[in-house]
């Protein structure tokens, strides 16, 4: 009898939790990912905003499992599933037969209808995206310096984030400071402190996920470092001069997305139900529907908690999806009784507003202010994959928080439309 083949389609939180908890079980793993790296995407924004390199978030695949001889690393995009064949087949023709399959491809940036704005106002989900923010952020302040219109070069100062999610809420805060208290000294003909970071949200609040008293602090915060925060109107155009904000125009260089996700094509591969963000609604197993061998985790999957919440698409759930997961397959595979129904388990909501102000809402328990940024800093190091990583990402944060320099403001790479305009 051959060895039952897991093939898993996504090196994220969930997939890699997957397996490692797979780990002594017998069977044999095939990983599947796009790209050749794990990325800790909660700490994306800091790479986009200059405080930490993409080394410092980021680990090699096939180095996390080169002590794995059970795990089969592929480099590749999927682009379709035989449910009734079980196989998956990639973009380059390779064909793989599974006994199970785990969907954990998870999500992008959603433009709500309006993909052309992609090209000016670019989502933060992949180190391409930070790396690409980071340069527009950069060279702003290079033209500006060099910019003899008053006009354009208030257009170039002003960077506006559309969406105040947490990951909106963080990008704004650190460009705020980056701004007002890192770069004046560096230019001549500009005075950086003069920068306007405008944060939209078409909600009548920041950070909706949270107590309204901790949204509310939160803004104070942001407004303390300078942040102008509109609420209450959606944006309805996106050019490479500005953005729209209901009817009003604000002419601005340098805009980020923020706002919504759109999950995978992994509902339309199976051929099941799926919400209208996409993700695809799975039994109380995390199965798709009458596909008992296909399971689907993370952003890609619709999960309802018993109190008819969803699951929220953060790192914690993921894991705790990948990791329930492995506990089915392992029971399947040594014919023992399989777990109950996955129970999600939310150890909490943790957002930071620039160095030093964080919240932090375990429900009956919250917090605010730099306790809460330490706290929120020592769990992201801790989950953070070996020693160096975490020693690096602890010494780049206190040297920033002692000095208020940052250590990655490279601008590498071109990009010809933007940045020769």
């Amino acid at each position: 009898m051959s060895e039952h083949h897991v093939v898993v389609i996504g090196g994220g939180f969930g997939g890699l939790q997957l397996v490692n908890g797979l780990k002594g079980a017998g069977v044999k793993i095939t990983l599947i990912d796009r790209r050749n790296h794990h990325l800790f995407q909660p700490l994306l924004y800091q790479v986009a905003t200059t405080i930490l390199s993409t080394s410092e978030i980021a680990w090699p695949i096939r180095h996390l499992y080169a002590d794995r001889p059970d795990v089969t690393v592929l480099l590749g995009e999927v682009n379709g599933v035989d449910v009734k064949a079980k196989t998956v087949s990639l973009r380059s023709g390779m064909m793989l037969n599974y006994d199970t399959l785990v969907l954990a491809t998870g999500a992008t940036h959603a433009y709500f209808g309006h993909d052309e704005w992609e090209p000016v106002a670019p989502g933060l989900k992949t180190l391409e995206d930070a790396t690409t923010i980071r340069r527009r952020v950069l060279l702003a302040f290079e033209r500006a310096e060099v910019e003899s219109d008053p006009a354009a070069r208030d257009a170039f100062l002003t960077f506006s984030i559309v969406g105040a999610g947490p990951t909106g809420c963080e990008l704004a805060g650190i460009i705020a400071e980056l701004a007002h208290f890192t770069l004046p000294k560096e230019f001549r003909n500009i005075d950086t402190r003069k920068t306007r970071v405008v944060l939209i949200e078409a909600g009548p609040r920041v950070l909706p996920a949270f107590a309204e008293e901790l949204s509310a602090y939160a803004q104070k915060a942001l407004e303390k470092l300078g942040v102008e925060v509109l609420t209450g109107t959606p944006v309805t155009r996106c050019t490479a001069d500005g953005v729209t904000v209901g009817e009003n125009f604000i002419p601005s260089r340098t805009i980020v997305w923020a706002a919504g996700v759109q999950a995978s094509h992994a509902a339309r591969w199976l051929g099941v139900p799926a919400d209208r963000a996409g993700r695809t609604i799975v039994e109380k197993d995390l199965t798709a529907p009458g596909l008992p061998d296909v399971f689907v985790i993370g952003d890609t999957a619709s999960v309802i908690q018993e109190n008819g919440k969803p699951v929220p698409g953060i790192a914690p759930a993921a894991k705790q999806q990948g990791g329930y997961v492995a506990k089915v397959i392992r029971a399947r595979v040594a014919g023992k009784p399989v777990p109950g129904p996955f129970k999600y388990w939310h150890q909490g909501s943790l957002a930071t507003i620039g160095k030093s102000a964080a919240i932090i809402d375990f429900g009956r328990f919250k917090l605010k202010g730099w306790l809460a940024w330490w706290i929120w800093g020592l769990a992201h190091i801790y989950f953070l994959i070996g020693t160096r990583s975490r020693f690096t990402v602890a010494w780049n944060w206190f040297w920033i928080y002692m000095s208020g320099q940052h250590s990655a403001r490279l601008i590498t790479q071109r990009e010809t439309m933007r940045d020769d305009g």
